[in-house]
C-alpha cells in the first residue's frame, strides 16, 4: 500500500510537470511572434557584425606575432650574426634562436600569469599557471574581441627579442650554458615584473589600468628596450672587453647578413608596434605609419651625421640608424603624429650615433654590438620624447570624470607628463641594472660567465658547440 502510495505521487508530479510545459509552450511561441522580422534581422546583424570584428582582430594579431618572432629569428640573429667575427657567427646566431625555446616554455610555465595574471602593482600572480584559464575566452581587461590565448602569444613574442637584444653586448665571450641561466632568469625576475608593471592589469607603471605612475609605453620602450639596453651594459661592464679590444681591429664578418636581418627588423616592426594596438581599427595605422616614418628619418638621421664627420656613409651606419628610430619610436608609436615621428627619428638617429660613435669610446667599455647605445640610449630618448608629442588628437588617454578628453603630451599642454615618463625611465633602469649585477653574479658563481682565454680566441662556435660557421 505504501509503494503504491509513491507510485501515485511520482506519477501526479511527472503529470504536473508535463502540463505545466505544455501550458508553457503557447507563451513561448507567442513572445517569439511578438519580435518583429525586422528586429531579427537587425539581431542577427549585431550578431555578425561582432564576430566579423573579433575574427578580424585576432587574425591581424595572430599576423603580427609571427611578425615579431621573425623580428628574433631570422631577423635578429642574421642582424648580429653578421656583426661578429666568423668564428664566433653560429654562436651569436644560436643565442637568438634557442631563446625562442627558451623563453617559450618559461612563459608557458609560469610567465605569463607573473606578467599578466592579476596580483599586485608590481607582479602579477599565480591563475595562469601552466596555461590555466589561457583559452577561446578573451580577458576584457586586455581585448574583449578575441580569445587571451592570442594575447598570450603576441606578448610571448615580445618576451622571446627582448633578452635576445641582450645577447649583442656580451657577443664572442660569454659561456652559453651561463647564457642560458642568466636568461631564465633574467625573464622571471626582470622583464614579467616590467611587463606587469607597464601592461598588466593593476600594474604601477599603466596609464589606462594602473595604480601609481601613469606613463605612456605604447609597444615596449621601457619594458623591451630600455631594460635590454641597460642589461646589456651591465653585462658587458661585468665581463669584461673581448680579448685585444679596443687595439686589435674587429670589424663585421658580413654586413651583408646584417643588412638583410636590419630589413627583416624593419618589416617585423609593423607587427611589434601596430600590433600592439589590439586591434585592427585606425589606431593600427596610425601605429604602422608612425613605425615607418621613424625608421626612415633615423636612417637618414645617422647617415648624414656620419658623412659629414667620416666623409662617406656607410651601409653598417644606416642600417643601424633604421633600428634607431623603430627603437625610439616604439614607446611612442600609438601616441603621435606622423611629422612628430618624423622628428623623433630623425633626432633618435643622430642622438645614437653619438652614444655609438662617441660615448662608447670615452667610457671604454665593450658593448660588443651596441645593443646599449641603440636600445638602451634609443629607447630612454623615445620614452622621454612620447611625453612631449603625445597627444589627444591620436589617443585619447585620459579624460575626466565626465568622459571628456584630457591633454596627452606636452604639446597638448600636459607638461607633467613629461615627467611620468622620466619616472618610469629610472624606475626600469633601476630595476634592470640591479637586477641584472645580481643575476651576473650569482651565474658567476655557480657555473661561471666567461669561456677560457684559448676557447675565445678559437671561437665560441668551435669552442661551445663543435660548429664553424663556413667551411671554406
Amino acid at each position: 500500500m505504501f509503494q503504491n502510495r509513491w507510485l501515485i505521487v511520482t506519477l501526479s508530479t511527472l503529470f504536473l510537470l508535463l502540463a505545466g510545459f505544455a501550458y508553457a509552450q503557447p507563451e513561448i511561441i507567442q513572445a517569439s511572434e511578438s519580435v518583429s522580422p525586422t528586429e531579427a534581422r537587425i539581431a542577427r546583424l549585431e550578431a555578425q557584425l561582432e564576430a566579423s570584428e573579433g575574427a578580424a582582430d585576432n587574425s591581424w594579431i595572430l599576423v603580427c606575432s609571427a611578425l615579431v618572432l621573425m623580428m628574433t629569428g631570422p631577423g635578429l640573429a642574421l642582424f648580429y650574426g653578421g656583426l661578429v667575427r666568423k668564428k664566433n657567427v653560429l654562436s651569436t646566431m644560436m643565442q637568438s634562436f634557442v631563446l625562442m625555446a627558451i623563453v617559450t616554455v618559461v612563459w608557458a610555465i609560469v610567465g605569463f600569469s607573473l606578467a599578466f595574471a592579476s596580483g599586485n602593482p608590481f607582479i602579477g600572480g599565480f591563475d595562469h599557471l601552466f596555461m590555466n584559464g589561457v583559452g577561446a575566452a578573451p580577458d576584457p581587461d586586455y581585448s574583449s574581441t578575441f580569445p587571451l590565448q592570442t594575447f598570450m602569444v603576441f606578448q610571448l613574442m615580445f618576451a622571446i627579442i627582448t633578452p635576445a637584444l641582450i645577447t649583442g653586448a656580451f657577443a664572442e665571450r660569454m659561456k652559453f650554458s651561463a647564457m642560458v641561466l642568466f636568461m631564465i632568469l633574467w625573464v622571471l625576475f626582470i622583464y614579467c615584473p616590467l611587463a606587469h608593471m607597464v601592461w598588466g592589469k593593476g600594474g604601477f607603471l599603466n596609464a589606462f589600468t594602473g595604480n601609481g605612475i601613469p606613463a605612456l609605453d605604447f609597444a615596449g620602450g621601457t619594458v623591451v628596450h630600455i631594460s635590454s639596453g641597460v642589461s646589456a651594459l651591465i653585462c658587458a661592464i661585468f665581463l669584461g672587453k673581448r680579448l685585444g679590444y679596443p687595439k686589435e681591429p674587429m670589424p663585421p664578418h658580413s654586413v651583408v647578413l646584417s643588412t638583410v636581418g636590419a630589413c627583416l627588423l624593419w618589416v617585423g616592426w609593423f607587427g611589434f608596434n601596430a600590433g600592439s594596438a589590439l586591434s585592427s581599427g585606425s589606431l593600427a595605422t596610425s601605429a604602422f605609419v608612425t613605425t615607418h616614418f621613424s625608421a626612415a628619418a633615423a636612417t637618414l638621421g645617422w647617415v648624414v651625421v656620419e658623412w659629414m664627420r667620416t666623409g662617406k656613409p656607410s651601409v653598417l651606419g644606416a642600417i643601424s640608424g633604421s633600428v634607431a628610430g623603430l627603437v625610439a619610436i616604439t614607446p611612442a608609436a600609438g601616441f603621435v603624429t606622423p611629422m612628430s615621428a618624423l622628428l623623433i627619428g630623425l633626432i633618435s638617429g643622430a642622438f645614437c650615433y653619438f652614444m655609438v660613435g662617441k660615448v662608447k669610446g670615452w667610457f671604454g667599455y665593450d658593448d660588443s654590438l651596441d645593443a646599449f647605445g641603440i636600445h638602451g640610449a634609443g629607447g630612454t630618448l623615445g620614452a622621454l620624447l612620447t611625453g612631449i608629442f603625445a597627444t589627444g588628437a591620436i589617443n585619447e588617454v585620459f579624460t575626466n570624470a565626465k568622459g571628456e578628453a584630457l591633454p596627452v603630451g606636452f604639446i597638448d599642454g600636459n607638461i607633467g607628463q613629461f615627467f611620468n615618463q622620466a619616472a618610469g625611465v629610472l624606475i626600469t633602469i633601476v630595476i634592470a641594472a640591479v637586477g641584472s649585477y645580481v643575476i651576473l653574479k650569482i651565474v658567476n658563481a655557480t657555473i661561471g660567465l666567461r669561456v677560457k682565454e684559448d676557447e675565445e680566441i678559437t671561437g665560441l662556435d668551435l669552442s661551445q658547440h663543435g660548429e664553424e660557421g663556413y667551411n671554406m
